[in-house]
C-alpha cells in the first residue's frame, strides 16, 4: 500500500480507544489520526482530520453513532464508517446500515478480521460480522429468500464487472447508501459476508452470465 489509511476512533470508553489504537500502532499501512468520545466530537474531528475510515461505536452519551453516521454521510460522503460495537440487535444493525455505514463488526472480532474489515471499508466494500450477517438473513428470510430481485441482480452484475459502489450508484441513478443496502441484502440471501464471495456464489448458482 503506497499510503497509509487514516483512521478516526470513536468510542466513549478510553480503554477501548486505547486498545484499538494499539491494534494499528506500528503498522505502516495505518495511521490513527485522532479519537473522539461521542458523535458530536466525531463530526468535529472528522471535519478537522479528514480520515479515510471512522471506527464508530453506536451507543454513546449525547450524539450516538447512528446520528453521527447520518451526518457524516451528508457532509463527508467520502469518509467510510465501520461500525464497531458490542450490539447486534435489529434496533442497532439496521439503522446503522441505513444511515450509511460501510460495514458492521462486533468488538470481539479477532485482530486480523478487524484489519481486513478496515481495508475493505477503505475500498468502500461492505463487510459484516457473522452474527450480523445471520441477523440480516433473518430480515430477508421468506419462501424465495435466495432469489435476488432484479435490482439486486443489476447491482451484483455491476459489482462483478468491477464497479465501485459510487460507479454503480451513478449508473443506476440511486444513492451509494442504497447500493450498500442492496449489497447487504444480497449477502444475506446468498449466505456470504463480502462482495467477492457474493460474486463467486452468484456464479456458482448461475445467477450471473
Amino acid at each position: 500500500m503506497t499510503e497509509s489509511i487514516g483512521l478516526l476512533i470513536v468510542d466513549d470508553h478510553p480503554v477501548v480507544r486505547g486498545g484499538l489504537r494499539g491494534v494499528f500502532a506500528g503498522d505502516p499501512d495505518f495511521q490513527v489520526l485522532g479519537e473522539a468520545g461521542d458523535g458530536a466530537e466525531a463530526l468535529a474531528q472528522a471535519d478537522r482530520l479528514n480520515p479515510d475510515v471512522v471506527l464508530m461505536d453506536l451507543r454513546m452519551p449525547g450524539m450516538g453513532g447512528v446520528e453521527a453516521i447520518q451526518r457524516l454521510s451528508a457532509t463527508a460522503p467520502s469518509v467510510r464508517v465501520l461500525v464497531l460495537t458490542t450490539y447486534d440487535t435489529d434496533a442497532d444493525v439496521l439503522p446503522a446500515i441505513e444511515a450509511g455505514a460501510t460495514g458492521y463488526l462486533l468488538k470481539d472480532a479477532p485482530r486480523d478480521e478487524l484489519i481486513r474489515a478496515v481495508r475493505a471499508a477503505y475500498r468502500d466494500e461492505s463487510v459484516l460480522s457473522p452474527s450480523v450477517a445471520s441477523r440480516l438473513m433473518g430480515q430477508v428470510r421468506q419462501p424465495t429468500q435466495d432469489t435476488l430481485s432484479q435490482r439486486e441482480l443489476d447491482v451484483l452484475t455491476m459489482i462483478a464487472g468491477g464497479a465501485t459502489n459510487r460507479e454503480a450508484a451513478a449508473k443506476l441513478f440511486i444513492s451509494e447508501a442504497t447500493i450498500k443496502t442492496h449489497l447487504l441484502h444480497i449477502y444475506a440471501k446468498l449466505g456470504v459476508r463480502d462482495r467477492a464471495a457474493a460474486v463467486g456464489e452468484a456464479h456458482k448458482r448461475g445467477l450471473l452470465s
